[in-house]
């Protein structure tokens, strides 16, 4: 019974056919004629959270000033003067229309890109136009329209 259990010893050689990944390899590769396949990753290899896009050079060499359309400052006099007519500080109104007391100092100010919702609360706030052509006038009771045959 102990004939069974021979010893056998099985040795492998290392392939060679393998992805060598160090410059000499890749090197000796091409020396001895060998097809050599390398590949570039884009953004691999690094530990990187925070990277630039890939078009960062094309937006560098463009040439035309691109910015956000803000609100006049019209519309930022109209808003303080209602505010201010009205007894309001900066946050009151903010609270009033639930938003930060930083989106009323900028509508103010007439650094924030105008948003149709916040010029809407400001509005029915404030009871003044701030959209279309009479800004600044006393915002018209809601309502039925008047009929156009009367």
């Amino acid at each position: 019974m102990s004939d069974d259990w021979d010893t056998v010893t099985v040795l492998r050689k290392r392939p060679t056919g393998g992805a060598g990944k160090s410059s000499q390899a890749v090197s000796a590769a091409r020396r001895a004629g060998a097809a050599v396949e390398t590949d570039k990753k884009y953004g691999g290899g690094g530990n990187r959270q925070h990277h630039t896009a890939k078009n960062t050079a094309s937006l560098d060499r463009e040439t035309e000033e691109l910015k956000h359309k803000t609100v006049s400052m019209s519309v930022g006099r109209a808003i303080m003067q209602g505010r201010q007519a009205k007894g309001f500080t900066q946050k009151d109104l903010s609270t009033k229309i639930n938003e930060k007391p930083q989106v009323v100092q900028e509508y103010e100010s007439g650094k924030s890109i105008p948003n149709q919702q916040v010029l809407g609360k400001l509005e029915r706030a404030l009871g003044v136009k701030l959209r279309g052509k009479n800004i600044g006038e006393p915002l018209g009771p809601r309502g039925k329209k008047k009929d156009a045959t009367a």
